[in-house]
């Protein structure tokens, strides 16, 4: 029985080594030195978010209306071994979005020059990943930050 754990497991991990090499899934951690604002974030999809962003070598920033909730995310995340921070933000009000953004380590949203192809490729990528297996039937505009129209 042993060996036939252990003759698994090996499986098991080149099944994984394969399927990320297939993936094109080179980097461990693709999101390192990147912040993530992530409002909206201490429950449910937002928590799951975050913590993904996170796990993807993301320094998090989570929020929420009530300090309760902000400190109980980021010690759960922190607890998880993850880089998060918090802030209290409604999002409704103007001074609470500000200041979630001056938080961030602040930047033009237009990056102002052309796109390389691999930057268009990863998206397409990530698009046939089970990572996007909820999404279908939707516009992806891969433009730099620049306004556009479809």
């Amino acid at each position: 029985m042993q060996k036939v754990g252990l003759l698994l497991g090996g499986c098991v991990r080149l099944w994984k080594s394969v399927r990320m090499a297939s993936s094109g899934v080179a980097r461990r951690d693709p999101l390192a030195n990147k912040v993530a604002l992530v409002t909206a974030s201490t429950d449910g999809i937002g928590l799951a978010i975050a913590r993904r962003l996170a796990q993807d070598g993301a320094h998090v920033v989570v929020s929420s209306r009530k300090q309760q909730n902000v400190d109980r995310a980021v010690a759960a995340l922190q607890g998880e071994g993850l880089s998060v921070t918090g802030i209290v933000c409604h999002v409704g009000k103007a001074e609470h979005r500000e200041r979630l953004v001056a938080t961030s380590i602040k930047q033009a949203l237009r990056i102002r020059r052309i796109g390389k192809p691999e930057e268009c490729a990863g998206i397409v990528s990530f698009l046939c990943s089970e990572d996007a297996s909820y999404i279908t039937g939707e516009t992806v505009t891969v433009g730099g930050g620049a306004p556009s129209r479809l």
